[in-house]
């Protein structure tokens, strides 16, 4: 007999339905910045390097968050910390777009990512114990709501910024975030079957991270990702800044191919993890890896709307990439304390990935815009050769 699906329950299902547009809110709201870089740009005054820190800023706290979010949700309750974020998110968002100058607005970003980084442990743990021993359905769903937030709201919000300006469409997101927290706290039961969980002891956990830090596998595998995510963050901060100063598209074009790019991501996710089970993680991501690289060094050249937009769904194959190596680090790692461990990683390619969005940001202030695309397909093809090291799986 199939399994019963506890998705359709009611109470469940409105536990799924809480979790999900929370995660749509969080992801979505973190690819907004860049969709609106030209008009923060315009309001305080600031180049496209001052304006890379901002978005380099998300992510550093959304990286530092993790570690602390990991050991959180061993010792609270999910419901209160998905809640919590949920609220700091929306506070962080209403400062945002009331900052009345750069240096409150950077801080508020840094509070943004905080917010955020808190979402993503407990709303795993959530999933996992509310729907075992079948939670695969309620993660799919959930994760897909997450990139359908990642394409619709940063073409809302750029089409809504020509009408109504930058700060009043980020605005309207704030009652939003409220309210789901409200129906976070109302429809996620407060024990989701979590046991409870010390820790363990200092020696133990540096035993751990001893083990995962001089192992092989591992440190490859992490790395291959970190340049990867570099690359990401770099290319999602700029993409529509640069589609509108290069190309010649107007905001809401380019906040449309911005969307694409999330679109076709989902879509490359999906097909690759059955390309994982069919021919291997190796293979599968030097040849994502490959596609990354020739279309980043692509785009610079080509012209026209069609041969634009076919380049940004190639480009959106690298999003195969964070699920796929997700999985794969996570069965390296020691079975004892891997969730420990797995946040320490993700906490440090969090961080030396979000400076990818700084490091295009110089250039681009230099007018090395082009050539920024060059570098980062410099930074694939050497993740290229980082996945071919990689040990075949039989």
């Amino acid at each position: 007999m199939a399994p019963r699906d506890r998705t359709a329950d009611d109470g469940l299902g409105r536990a799924l339905g809480a979790l999900a547009v929370g995660w749509f809110l969080t992801l979505g709201a973190r690819f907004l910045p860049p969709a609106i870089l030209p008009q923060i740009r315009a309001t305080f005054g600031i180049g496209d390097a001052t304006a890379g820190v901002a978005i380099s800023a998300i992510w550093v706290g959304y990286g530092l968050m993790q570690f602390p979010a990991g050991a959180l949700a061993d010792r609270v309750d999910e419901r209160t910390l998905l809640s919590l974020s949920l609220v700091l998110a929306g506070a962080s968002l209403a400062a945002i777009a009331g900052a009345p100058a750069f240096g409150v607005f950077l801080v508020a970003c840094v509070l943004f990512g905080l917010g955020t980084g808190l979402f993503g442990p407990p709303r795993g743990i959530a999933l996992s114990n509310l729907f075992a021993p079948t939670p695969g359905r309620a993660f799919g769903i959930t994760l897909a709501a997450g990139s359908v937030g990642s394409a619709a709201l940063p073409f809302v919000a750029s089409v809504l910024t020509d009408r109504i300006g930058w700060r009043l469409a980020v605005g309207l997101l704030v009652p939003a975030f409220l309210g789901v927290a409200a129906a976070t706290l109302r429809y996620v039961p407060a024990d989701t079957g979590s046991g409870s969980d010390d820790g363990d002891d200092a020696a133990s956990l540096r035993r751990t991270l001893g083990r995962a830090l001089t192992d092989r596998q591992v440190l490859t595998a992490v790395a291959a990702l970190t340049l990867m995510l570099f690359t990401f963050q770099a290319l999602t901060a700029f993409l529509p800044t640069y589609l509108i100063r290069a190309k010649g598209v107007g905001q809401g074009v380019a906040g449309a191919l911005f969307g694409v790019l999330f679109v076709a991501g989902a879509a490359a996710q999906l097909a690759g993890g059955d390309a994982v089970d069919r021919y291997g993680t190796r293979a599968v991501m030097v040849a994502v890896a490959v596609a990354t690289a020739l279309s980043l060094a692509a785009l610079p050249l080509v012209g026209g709307l069609v041969p634009v937009a076919a380049v940004v769904v190639l480009l959106a194959t690298q999003m195969a990439v964070q699920p796929v190596m997700n999985s794969y680090i996570i069965e390296a790692l020691p079975p004892a304390g891997t969730g420990t461990a797995w946040g320490f990683l993700r906490t440090a390619f969090f961080l030396l990935g979000a400076t990818g969005s700084t490091v295009v940001g110089v250039l681009s202030e230099r007018g090395l815009l082009d050539e920024s695309f060059y570098l980062l397909a410099g930074v694939t093809a050497v993740a290229v050769l980082l996945f071919v090291l990689l040990p075949a799986e039989s």
